[in-house]
Parts: C-alpha cells; structure tokens; sequence
C-alpha cells in the first residue's frame, strides 16, 4: 500500500524531524552538569592547571643542588641582562617551547618560578645534561617520574646559550 503525502506536508515533517534530531543531540551532549565531581574527567582548564601547581609540589626543592654536568657555578648580577635574556627568550621560542611554556604544565614543567625551586647551576646542567641529570640527580629522577617518563632532550645547546636561556627565566 502506497500512501502519498502533499510535498509540502513532507517538507514540514523532514523539517521536524531535523529539529528533533538536533535537540536530542545537543540535549545529550549538554546534559545536566553535576555540582559535585570527585572522581571522573572533568573539561577545565582552571581546575587541570591547579592540579598541575600541587603535582609539582610532590617534587623536592632543593636550592643547594647543582645538579650533574659541567656547570659548578654561576654568578647571577643583581640587574637581569636584558641582551642575554633576549638571546635566551629567542633560543627558548626555538628549541624548548614544544614542551615548555612559561606558566602551565605541558610535556615537562612551568618555566615560570623555576629559579625559586632550583639553583641556577641545576637549571643550566639540566638544559646542557638531561642525561646525565637523569640518571644521577634526585630532582630530575622526580621531575621524570612526575611528567609520565618524558625524557628532556638533550637540544645540544652550548654554555653560553644555555647562560642565556638561563638569563631569560630571570624575567619571568
């Protein structure tokens, strides 16, 4: 048996069926947002950059610690460098902000306040010897713990560059 609809009328019914369609889509979708979440993923920025300043926290800060490598000493002036820290700013735009940025967690740590947790002579070792830190430092075994098993790579960088990214982080 075949049953014929006025065009019209079936137009209007397609138009229905369409709007029902995306209502029941953005109803599912949308929900009913819970006021309490424990457990569970949760979509926000704000909250996933807290738990990044408390996962940190569970990393020692020791600014007696020089780390492993060849830099046994820095002398930091009382005035940043502003030359060198825009040396260090450019350097760190090319080879460390695929896993670095200045204040949220990405694949390895914040930037920002990483001289009020570790001496300089531990940032400039870890920047010219992730390896060797790795495998002898404390601090970076725990840093690598705490950022899933993501080795630093080793970006080849000289001691100047290194001092240099190193004069950079002093800005921020």
């Amino acid at each position: 048996m075949l049953i014929l609809v006025p065009l019209n009328l079936y137009s209007q019914m397609k138009r229905i069926l369409v709007i029902l369609a995306v209502s029941a889509f953005v109803v599912s979708c949308g929900g009913k947002k819970e006021e309490k979440k424990e457990d569970g993923f949760e979509m926000n920025r704000t909250k996933k950059e807290e738990k990044a300043a408390k996962v940190e926290e569970g990393v020692p800060v020791d600014m007696d610690n020089k780390g492993v490598g060849p830099i046994t000493s820095v002398k930091l002036d009382a005035e940043v460098n502003t030359e060198l820290a825009t040396k260090g700013e450019a350097i760190f735009g090319t080879t460390c902000i695929a896993c670095h940025t200045v204040e949220t967690r990405l694949i390895g740590p914040a930037i920002k306040g990483v001289l009020e947790r570790r001496s300089p002579e531990w940032v400039m070792n870890m920047i010219l010897n992730p390896d060797g830190m790795l495998k002898e430092d404390v601090i970076a075994k725990a840093l690598f713990k705490e950022y899933n098993n993501a080795l630093m790579t080793n970006q080849g960088l000289t001691e100047e560059q290194a001092r240099s990214v190193l004069e950079y982080f002093r800005t921020l």
